[in-house]
């Protein structure tokens, strides 16, 4: 049975998030410049924007519910006011209902924490961000013009190993879901490819590039991403619902179960939640909650994680697709909404659980949107226009899609890791 859950609660204090998303493999500008790119952009405070749409809201998940996702929830932080949606169910075998409070796999939202340690690195003198990366992992990839920005970028030109496991989504889910990777493995795996574009020319989506940041933070610091994530931002933003658990295949807490949707139209879809998520690590191995991921992104936009020429770097963008509206920096992603307002963050995608984590500019607005299913880019597609409403303060109009429909290639139905 679905059903919809609304709760509003003023919160005494509440931090805000961001989530951007933008697009994969695309033949954008060659090399992030110092300048960003696009047209002009609003960058209002969140005292400035409209009001939050909850009806569209809602909305927006009901929509997302039909397209295929048992649940979906989102959670916005604005000022001292805190709006929670739910809709639909958080585990389909007992019924019980999405829970803004639990927990569940962020995907790729990963990649910007990786971002903001790396970032700490480079601000303390340990890591050039514009060497080559042969410099701290000699002989580890084959092209000396890798330079430690163009992993952070998307502009290495290492091949995605994640498209050829995930080819055929459940088989390749199966193979891997209690298997136990090291980086190097999973460098190896994509460096029998031969590279898909010159370093420094093309942006193109790889999870290597953030299995590389992963092996480079463990190589300059002596100590696990692990440790890195909790003694540099989870303990001082005291996330308590976030945590880096790889290997370990479950979730502890309140969990949100994930389910993946088979390849085959019709089939039922299968429950991922336990798995090792060994084939992402640095790159999306971590869980949290709506809270936790408000609270990291607006301590993040709002300089409380780096200095702000560390943090203007993140914020240097390229475009990542042809629509004019999508960019990415260094481990960030940039919308630009409808009504004019660009938001930053990352989106997150691993089987189960589709992410968009976004914020205002100055991390005083934060949105956190989930949705319980994957491989279906109807779902990702419609759970995005809950940004509209959050942020816009409008209702999108309904689309017609399908999970199959042509999608741009950050929404594809069959995107992993992003």
């Amino acid at each position: 049975m679905r059903r919809i859950l609304v709760t509003r609660v003023a919160a005494a204090t509440a931090l805000l998030s961001l989530v951007v998303t933008a697009g994969p493999t695309t033949a954008a500008a060659a090399e992030v410049s110092g300048r960003e790119a696009g047209t002009s952009v609003r960058s209002e405070s969140a005292t400035t924007l409209p009001a939050p749409n909850l009806a569209g809201l809602r909305d927006a998940l009901t929509r997302t519910l039909a397209a295929g996702a048992p649940g979906a929830m989102t959670r916005i932080d604005d000022g001292r006011t805190v709006h929670r949606e739910t809709a639909g169910v958080s585990d389909t075998s007992t019924g019980a209902g999405m829970d803004t409070n639990a927990r569940f796999r962020i995907g790729s939202v990963t990649k910007t924490f990786s971002t903001v340690v790396l970032m700490q690195l480079v601000g303390s003198g340990a890591v050039d961000p514009d060497a080559p990366v042969d410099r701290y992992l000699p002989g580890v990839l084959p092209d000396t013009r890798i330079t430690v920005r163009r992993l952070l970028t998307h502009t290495s030109g290492l091949w995605d190993y994640s498209n050829e496991m995930f080819a055929r989504t459940i088989p390749g889910f199966e193979a891997v879901r209690n298997k136990v990777f090291t980086f190097r493995e999973l460098i190896d795996l994509s460096t029998a490819h031969p590279a898909t574009a010159v370093p420094g020319t093309t942006y193109q989506y790889s999870n290597t590039n953030f299995v590389v940041v992963g092996a480079l933070i463990e190589k300059l610091t002596g100590r696990s991403v692990q440790e890195e994530y909790e003694r540099r931002i989870i303990r001082p933003l005291r996330l308590r619902d976030t945590a880096y658990v790889h290997p370990e295949t479950t979730i502890p807490g309140k969990e949100i179960r994930g389910y993946l949707t088979p390849d085959e139209a019709g089939a039922p879809l299968v429950d991922s939640t336990e798995q090792t998520v060994s084939w992402a690590q640095s790159a999306g191995a971590m869980i949290s909650s709506p809270g936790d991921l408000d609270r990291f992104v607006s301590a993040l936009l709002g300089g409380r994680l780096l200095r702000a020429d560390l943090l203007d770097q993140m914020l240097q963008m390229t475009p990542s697709d042809a629509s004019g509206t999508r960019f990415y920096g260094l481990g960030l992603r940039r919308r630009d909404l409808s009504c004019g307002i660009s938001v930053y963050g990352h989106t997150g995608t691993v089987q189960g659980y589709y992410t968009y984590a976004f914020t205002t500019r100055d991390g005083r607005r934060s949105v956190t949107s989930v949705a319980n299913a994957t491989n279906n880019g109807a779902v990702n597609t419609v759970l995005g226009d809950t940004l509209e409403s959050a942020f816009c303060g409008t209702a999108p109009k309904p689309r017609a899609l399908t999970a199959a429909a042509p999608l741009p290639e950050e929404e594809a139905a069959g995107s992993i890791g992003r």
